[in-house]
């Protein structure tokens, strides 16, 4: 079955907020010490 323009979209949005909150909580681990620095590109 194929998507719909809305669907779609939707998904994409998702994966964009998916990235931006997983990066954030590397920096966030960085800055804490729990990872080190050279650890995370």
């Amino acid at each position: 079955m194929a998507e719909t323009p809305q669907e779609r979209r939707r998904r994409t949005i998702d994966e964009d907020w998916a990235a931006t909150i997983v990066g954030l909580a590397l920096l966030v681990l960085v800055l804490t010490g729990v990872i080190p620095v050279g650890l995370v590109p």
